[in-house]
């Protein structure tokens, strides 16, 4: 294959509809919207690698998990972020290939399974914040916490669920087979931030209850893949300063030092938009000549053309 190569972060909105209830319906109808523009980006001749979230996906699987324990041993919770990679990915695979067989696209797709190193000292283990699975009374929440050594939390005055940490991505283990394959078609690769491990222990890697953030894990593939540029999808068209104010400010280009004053003066949301331009920022400012461009699903098309989005250019 020639061409660009470009890491596609897909928000949440890429696998559920907005404001819409998550199920086996409302999924399949968000992905496919988005392997319609996916497909719409293949046919351009960009080399592409999908990076997904999993955040509701994975709180439904453990929370059928848990519902289950009294008749069977629940899976571990890194187990169930592997499932979420392998059914999500099963999805965009088949639906990516049915686009492009559409528009005549010969292009394999493929799902890796990853795992992702993390720091065992990353302050983040001290400091649960990544909230999973169901919403619980304050009683229900006492007994889980006691019961299953849960870290829970109340979330935005909607109940109390379990917090996991969220550290941040060191190394991919199937980088390789990640690569190799890009070189030929199209990978799907670090869903929901891949599977958080540590290593160094006599047994090698262990798997550990935990969520990275899929779009640092996008930023270190891209990274390690030499990518052009790093596409990050979300909700809205552009990142923005003092977001929905009367003062709000659309942005259609940042350089490093400009998202680090914005940042340090605290205008992206820690879990929404912070993540997206601390990733885009690490992307440009290794590497002269790369991209990160910010933007929505529907204008992914555009902001390739420069027409759309918030450009990142070190």
């Amino acid at each position: 294959m020639s061409g660009k190569k470009i890491v596609i972060a897909l928000g949440g909105n890429a696998l559920q509809p907005a404001g819409e209830e998550l199920s086996a319906e409302t999924q399949l109808r968000a992905l496919e919207k988005t392997c319609r523009s996916l497909s719409e980006i293949c046919a351009l001749g960009y080399r592409i690698v999908i990076v997904h979230g999993n955040g509701p996906q994975i709180g439904r699987i453990v929370q059928v998990e848990e519902e289950a324990e009294p008749w069977t041993s629940p899976m571990p919770f890194d187990v169930c972020g592997a499932m979420s990679q392998g059914y999500i990915g099963y999805q965009l695979q088949q639906m990516l290939d049915n686009e492009n067989l559409l528009r005549g696209i010969d292009v394999p797709v493929s799902t890796v399974i990853t795992q992702v190193v993390v720091d065992r000292d990353d302050p983040a283990f001290l400091h649960p914040t990544k909230p999973i699975g169901a919403f619980y009374s304050p009683c229900a929440a006492r007994r889980l916490a006691a019961e299953k050594g849960y870290e829970m939390a109340e979330d935005s005055g909607r109940g109390w669920r379990r917090v996991v940490p969220s550290p941040r991505p060191i190394k991919i283990v199937e980088l390789d087979s990640i690569r190799e394959l890009s070189e030929k078609g199209v990978v799907i690769a670090c869903g929901g931030g891949g599977v958080p491990i540590i290593e160094g222990s006599a047994h090698g890697y262990r798997g550990i209850p935990a969520v990275i953030d899929k779009d640092h894990a996008a930023r270190l593939l891209a990274d390690e893949l030499d990518a052009d540029i790093l596409l990050i999808l979300t909700g809205v068209e552009q990142v923005c300063l003092d977001y929905n104010t009367e003062k709000q400010k659309a942005l259609s280009r940042l350089d490093p030092a400009q998202a680090e004053k914005y940042i340090e003066e605290g205008q992206f949301a820690p879990g929404s938009m912070l993540p997206k331009v601390r990733s885009a920022v690490d992307f440009v400012r290794n590497k002269p000549g790369r991209k990160a461009v910010i933007t929505s699903l529907d204008r992914a098309l555009d902001a390739l053309n420069g027409t759309a989005g918030t450009v990142f250019e070190g």
